[in-house]
């Protein structure tokens, strides 16, 4: 009898797991998009700063970002268990919010915002008036708060999935998430902002092989960070829309149905009328909160 009652208690246990661990993939896939937001967001944030510092200040970051984690996964199980109608509403939340930032970061490269941008930077950090400590605080502030936003995006996604699970089973998947997602995003930055250092470290390298690895890693390295940003942009639009219009029924129903008369674009067409969906809500919401942004200010002046 004791012997069939922990076989019971094995087989439980391995049940368990087989559900968490697919709670935990199908959660990792929808937050990949933010994922990769967070990778180059993240990788941009740190730019600028003086090389001997990129790994304190990646590091100081990443331990921002899981103060971040435990601020928001207790929410997080907090809202899931006293207030679970309010899932969907944050989940459509931060799908606006995501749609919302892609479609600025659109507008900022046709507006030439992001070259401005990058000259202030270069100049602060040449000029010798400059306090780099400050400076240097700063941009760790800003990437925590940016931090901040994507992961309460990811958390949220994350609930969404577990939503119905037992309770154990969302701190589990919540707290895997959490956990993965730092480590994972900020090893990743770490490489990244060594990337121009490893490949000078190689071209000085007496072999030909070395020398000739490290410039094509020099060469590679800005155009990586340019593919980061536009496949983050990308991924925004197809994350943010899809929440949105999941939360929709009606047009929920619409793609499917579109889709399915597409043929062999069955598979393609529901992430690219996401996409659209998700660019149209990022410029209503753009132009919504610039219109609210102009009448404060008359307000207050």
């Amino acid at each position: 009898m004791a012997g069939s009652s922990l076989l019971v208690l094995i087989d439980d246990i391995a049940a368990v797991l087989d559900d968490v661990a697919l709670m935990t993939k199908m959660a990792a896939k929808k937050t990949a998009g933010v994922l990769g937001d967070d990778l180059a967001l993240n990788a941009q944030q740190v730019s600028g700063v003086r090389a001997e510092r990129e790994i304190p200040v990646v590091w100081a970051v990443a331990k921002g970002s899981f103060v971040n984690k435990l601020i928001l996964v207790p929410a997080a199980l907090l809202i899931s268990a006293f207030a679970p109608w309010a899932v969907t509403p944050l989940l459509m939340l931060g799908g606006a919010y995501l749609c919302f930032e892609g479609f600025e970061k659109l507008a900022h490269t046709f507006l030439h915002q992001r070259t401005e941008e990058q000259a202030h930077l270069v100049e602060a950090v040449a000029d010798p008036a400059t306090d780099l400590v400050a400076f240097e605080k700063d941009k760790i502030k800003g990437a925590i708060r940016t931090d901040f936003i994507l992961s309460a995006e990811i958390i949220a996604i994350t609930l969404g999935t577990v939503a119905d699970a037992p309770l154990m089973q969302q701190v589990i998947v919540l707290s895997g998430i959490a956990i993965v997602m730092t480590i994972g995003v900020y090893g990743l930055v770490a490489g990244i902002v060594k990337l121009d250092d490893l490949g000078l470290w190689l071209t000085q390298k007496p072999g030909q092989a070395a020398r000739s690895i490290g410039a094509a890693i020099l060469r590679a390295a800005p155009y990586m960070m340019k593919s980061l940003s536009v496949i983050g942009t990308a991924a925004m639009f197809m994350v943010g829309g899809g929440i949105l219009t999941h939360g929709v029924p009606v047009v929920h129903h619409w793609i499917e149905t579109v889709s399915q008369s597409t043929g062999g674009l069955a598979w393609l067409m529901p992430t690219l009328l996401n996409a659209v969906a998700g660019i149209i809500a990022g410029a209503v919401v753009l132009a919504v909160v610039s219109v609210v942004g102009n009448l404060w200010k008359r307000v207050r002046a």
